[in-house]
């Protein structure tokens, strides 16, 4: 995303193209979760992990070398074919290579990287833009694929479970397109419009393959996931807090770059470097939360990170504003990463403590797919919220305008200030208005945000796992304590 503005100079991308480029990699990579995780648990996790080694790097040679448009969009869907190989195999990987006693302590370390891996690739991604050029994106990802392949070589048991039925093929295929229909009807959704053709195509694959997934997974010997699990509160649970806090933190993430670089002046570089301290606070308390579970249980300490993520929500919706600048915002990235850092490694844990050893693949790719939806569905809630709040506190300013400059105006910030600036002197209010209009239509998406925190803890109060036996005791003692009561 980072390197959108370049990459409609170099290959002569349109609008529609650019989005496509963007959005049809976080398409393909959730609706392949499912299917590719339970494929690595018949035919060998080690096996997948390495074929998507060499898928995704091959699509990088192809994305870096692309004279055009359509051939990077192209390599980017191939890319996430390629990434739904590796990312629900690696923590398969972990939980079937673990023993018991260290398996917690090890996801805590996956979770941590993977929570904080977005962040770091946003800074990187934009350092390589400002200073070698977009291209250099997909170099990057070919080199870390060829270390990666040679360290799965040698360090990777190729585990896989013996299954006596056959692979089901139609609730993979099922699944793929309920998933891939939900993530295009939340991208489009907010940039063209709820009622548009593709949009609405995208709810009803949703609705229709979901609701066959269901029907399907319920008859059959052998389902790719047992939706009747989900009557477990630590796996019900779990999901539903991923797939909130990842909603929370994507679009977090959307309106804060716009808010550094747009209201701030910030460039991509010190922008991405903005969203630093949330790693850096991510990452440790991830790797500290299994220890943490002997002291409060896996319920209490899920409503503990997810109370603080919901206090950064609040913080976010009331300290950020013009004059402040980034120290106003600071604050709330601390707490926001405190908060998830707390939630990501119980959350998984439980996910993957539900399934069993030889669904260990589908646990993961469950995993991923919550977190890949939540994410879709955070930018396209909060980045609809932040829209319609700056359209209607801008409305004023433009108002003023000449008539043909007022659509633009309540379009964007960035084009409200690019007009502004057009206008010399005269436009300096106009920008004034459009940095405050967006600061209070952030205002507004934070408190939807905190909202849905809120009743997160909620749920968990009312619905979230026992600490106790019968229901923690697999994942409590994966990291090597006694199972609270309470």
């Amino acid at each position: 995303n980072v390197a959108l503005t370049n990459l409609a100079v170099d290959l002569d991308a349109s609008q529609n193209m650019l989005l496509w480029i963007a959005n049809g990699y976080t398409i393909v990579l959730p609706a392949l979760h499912l299917p590719v995780g339970a494929i690595g648990d018949r035919w060998g996790r080690k096996t997948v992990l390495l074929t998507g080694l060499v898928v995704f790097a091959l699509a990088s040679v192809a994305a870096a070398l692309a004279g055009s448009a359509e051939l990077l969009l192209l390599a980017r869907l191939v890319a996430g074919a390629g990434a739904a190989m590796i990312m629900p195999v690696t923590l398969s990987v972990v939980t079937s290579s673990f023993p018991e006693e260290e398996r917690a302590n090890a996801i805590g370390i996956w979770a941590g990287f993977a929570g904080a891996g977005g962040i770091l690739g946003l800074f990187f991604s934009a350092a390589m833009v400002d200073s070698v050029g977009w291209r250099w994106l997909f170099v990057m990802p070919i080199a870390l694929c060829i270390i990666s392949f040679a360290l799965t070589l040698r360090a990777v048991r190729n585990s896989r479970e013996v299954h006596e039925h056959s692979f089901d093929v139609v609730g993979g295929v099922l699944s793929a397109v309920a998933i891939a229909g939900l993530v295009l009807a939340f991208h489009e959704g907010p940039e063209n419009g709820w009622g548009e053709p593709l949009t609405l195509f995208g709810i009803v694959a949703a609705v229709l393959g979901a609701a066959a997934f269901v029907w399907w997974e319920l008859r059959h010997p052998a389902p790719l996931l047992d939706v009747r699990l989900f009557k477990n509160r630590a796996l019900a649970s779990g999901s539903s807090n991923l797939l909130i806090v990842f909603a929370v933190m994507f679009g977090l993430f959307l309106v804060l770059v716009q808010f550094l670089q747009a209201v701030l002046g910030y460039s991509a570089l010190r922008a991405a470097a903005g969203l630093l301290p949330m790693a850096a606070l991510l990452m440790p308390l991830s790797s500290v939360a299994p220890r943490l579970v002997k002291r409060t249980g896996t319920r209490r300490l899920l409503i503990l990170g997810t109370t603080i993520v919901a206090g950064g929500l609040v913080a976010a919706a009331t300290l950020p504003s013009v004059e402040g600048g980034y120290l106003s915002v600071l604050p709330a990235l601390m707490l926001i990463g405190m908060g998830m850092g707390l939630v990501m490694t119980p959350s998984t844990v439980a996910i993957t403590e539900s399934l069993p050893a030889e669904k260990q693949g589908v646990a993961s790719a469950l995993n991923d797919t919550v977190r890949e939806v939540g994410g879709a569905v955070g930018v396209a809630l909060l980045g609809s919220v932040l829209s319609a709040g700056y359209g209607s506190q801008i409305a004023g300013a433009a108002a003023q305008l000449p008539a043909e400059l007022q659509g633009p105006v309540k379009g964007g910030i960035g084009q409200a200030l690019y007009i502004a600036a057009q206008m010399g002197p005269d436009g300096e209010g106009l920008a004034q208005a459009a940095r405050q209009a967006f600061v209070d239509g952030w205002h507004q998406a934070m408190w939807v945000g905190a909202a849905i925190a809120v009743g997160a803890v909620a749920l968990l109060v009312l619905r979230g796992p026992k600490d106790e036996p019968a229901e923690t005791v697999e994942a409590v003692e994966a990291a090597g304590m006694p199972a609270p009561v309470s």
